[in-house]
């Protein structure tokens, strides 16, 4: 089997190190045959015997085994502009992964859960997002339910925050009429452009418990997995943080959630799949909701609406109000790809609401000079 030499266009390898040369030399694989291209040069790779699998075979095989009232995906799915169904996904797949490349997702690395610009373990609205994915496929894959479309609702629920974490929605309640809610500014106005299936963005937009029930049980078991996974890696990030400690937690989450982040989601996963399969409905027992309940209480009094937490929710709602402000008086300064036929004031709440916590306070700092001890807690700028 040869390995196919790499091209350069200059003696540049010359000068780099045999690490480099070494990943240079696997640039074109390996040639097994003429018409044939392998990873790797020392041995083929096991034979399996096995045929591409269609989109319309995988929906039959699926729809088989999914239990009863749970969603089907079927041909390109409910979408607002028709489309062509894909060859070897599922529409809900498809949704899946528009999401996952989506710059509104990549976004979320960038913004607040709870601390803002976070040291380097504690969440990011990112990986709060995959968490809310891992509990509620967990789930749904116990109860039979449609995964693909669980993690399309998942991974796309919190697409609509701003930077600064919930305190965003402050900033921006008085430029929307009838307020700005990240669910559904998230699955109405960031995601729009990508075409999703009614029912993922249903899920996205009726996830917070404010909100009306979600139309498919998926939606409701991200709805579940949201609350239960911000409540213990919340705190698992404020214990981390110093904040407070596991002996100021109330008995009553200890003793029936137990102690750390694992114990806690376990719990809850479990009671979660348990209810459902008893009752059909997907909700949770007494007990364990109760002590959900004391968590995230807990978590509001002593994390969320602690002094530091207020006041770093009050210096992000003026930096990005003073934004949205600037923007709409200035439409110019908006970038093109916000698009010359978009009312002025959404097209400016659109553009702030999609920065990163470190891309509004540069912008405040060049905008607006905007002084040190006015910026939230931990928040540097670059020069």
């Amino acid at each position: 089997m040869d390995q196919l030499s790499p091209t350069p266009s200059n003696n540049r390898l010359e000068d780099t190190t045999q690490r480099q040369q070494e990943w240079v030399g696997t640039m074109h694989g390996a040639l097994a045959s003429d018409d044939l291209v392998l990873a790797h040069r020392d041995a083929p790779p096991p034979l399996i015997s096995a045929h591409a699998v269609s989109r319309v075979e995988r929906e039959s095989r699926t729809s088989s085994i999914l239990a009863s009232g749970a969603t089907h995906a079927v041909g390109a799915g409910n979408r607002a502009i028709p489309e062509e169904p894909d060859e070897y996904r599922t529409c809900f797949e498809r949704d899946r992964d528009r999401i996952l490349h989506s710059p509104a997702f990549r976004r979320l690395a960038g913004k607040t859960q709870v601390f803002v610009f976070p040291d380097d373990h504690q969440r990011t609205r990112l990986t709060h997002a995959l968490e809310v994915a891992q509990v509620a496929t967990a789930i749904s894959r116990a109860l039979g339910l449609n995964v693909a479309l669980t993690e399309a609702i998942a991974l796309g629920h919190d697409c609509g925050h701003g930077p600064g974490g919930h305190a965003s929605e402050d900033a921006f309640d008085a430029f929307i009429p009838g307020g700005y809610h990240h669910a559904v500014w998230g699955a109405d106005v960031v995601l729009e452009p990508l075409n999703l299936c009614l029912e993922t963005l249903d899920g996205i937009r009726n996830h917070s418990w404010s909100r009306p029930t979600p139309m498919t049980p998926e939606g409701v078991v991200v709805s579940w997995a949201d609350r239960c996974a911000y409540s213990a890696h919340d705190l698992e990030d404020a214990l981390g943080a110093g904040i407070i400690r596991v002996s100021e937690l109330p008995s009553e989450v200890t003793d029936i959630l137990g102690q750390t982040r694992r114990e806690q989601l376990h719990s809850l996963i479990v009671a979660v799949i348990e209810c459902a399969s008893s009752t059909g409905v997907i909700g949770m027992d007494a007990t364990n909701a109760s002590a959900l309940s004391a968590l995230r209480s807990f978590n509001y009094e002593f994390i969320y609406n602690r002094p530091d937490s207020i006041a770093q929710g009050r210096a992000v709602i003026d930096v990005l109000t003073a934004l949205v402000e600037h923007f709409i008086a200035n439409p110019a300064d908006l970038p093109s790809t916000q698009g010359a036929d978009t009312e002025s004031v959404t097209a400016a709440v659109t553009y702030v609401a999609g920065m990163t916590d470190r891309f509004a306070f540069d912008t405040a700092v060049r905008l607006f000079d905007w002084p040190a001890e006015r910026r939230p807690l931990g928040i540097d700028v670059h020069g």
